[in-house]
């Protein structure tokens, strides 16, 4: 396959609405967030309305739908209630991921093969409503033949035991992991599905998947939203989306 000549960025909002609910009120707005991304380049917007609602609310997606121009990627659990918000939000597409109340964030990939009946009738409304259907998976051959099975239009490989390979300094296991994740985007990208990859990602370990020629689409926010205190969210951005084409152009990441 050729190297796609665009590869997007899509950032999550989720953590400045964090910041917002440790104190409460209104501010920092994540919209307005969503709002500089857009200015800086980003291609698109992911939030993730938990069950808990930890940090996103339903007043954040329903004005992400309505106010940003931006395709919003609505990342939510495999729920009859976040498929009803689904449906009445209609954003471009939905990102299952597992989700379970006492984690810090997202711990791994969807069960697709597990899932059974009960997932796919949370995935066939939303997909006969025109959303696009993306899982959230891990780098596995039988995963990636349940999301086809199950009808999914993208997988997005979960990219975060490659990044903690990096953050513990395990050369072995992080080129281990990025060898799984170029494998896993060849047998999604050879079924048929789009693929996409996410979670972790810093400006250190981006440019090796960016590298992936399957891969057209990166989601990135925790990283994005904490290096915005440092340098601005506009130029946190900017300097990712530099990186990542650098890579894809076979360029290299320079810093």
């Amino acid at each position: 396959m050729a190297v796609a000549e665009k590869l997007r960025l899509g950032v999550n909002i989720d953590h400045v609405a964090t910041i917002r609910n440790a104190r409460g009120g209104r501010l920092p707005d994540p919209v307005r967030a969503a709002e500089m991304a857009a200015l800086a380049g980003a291609d698109g917007i992911t939030a993730h309305l938990r069950e808990d609602r930890r940090h996103i609310g339903d007043e954040d997606i329903a004005r992400l739908a309505s106010e940003i121009g931006l395709p919003l990627n609505l990342e939510m659990a495999a729920t009859e209630e976040m498929r009803a918000i689904a449906l009445r939000h209609k954003p471009n597409a939905c990102c299952l991921v597992p989700e379970k109340r006492q984690e810090v964030t997202t711990e791994g990939g969807l069960d697709v093969l597990g899932g059974g009946a009960a997932l796919q009738g949370i995935l066939d409304p939303i997909k006969a409503a025109g959303i696009r259907i993306s899982l959230f998976i891990d780098p596995v051959e039988a995963q990636i033949e349940a999301a086809v099975k199950a009808g999914a239009d993208i997988v997005e490989l979960h990219t975060g035991a490659y990044a903690h390979a990096h953050q513990d300094g395990d050369a072995k296991r992080f080129a281990s992991e990025l060898a799984r994740l170029q494998k896993g985007a060849e047998l999604a990208d050879a079924a048929g599905l789009e693929v996409h990859a996410g979670h972790g990602l810093c400006f250190e370990t981006v440019a090796p998947i960016s590298a992936i020629s399957q891969v057209v689409e990166l989601n990135i926010g925790h990283f994005l939203i904490g290096e915005a205190i440092f340098t601005g969210l506009e130029g946190a951005i900017e300097k990712m989306r530099r990186l990542m084409l650098e890579a894809r152009r076979g360029q290299g990441a320079s810093a």
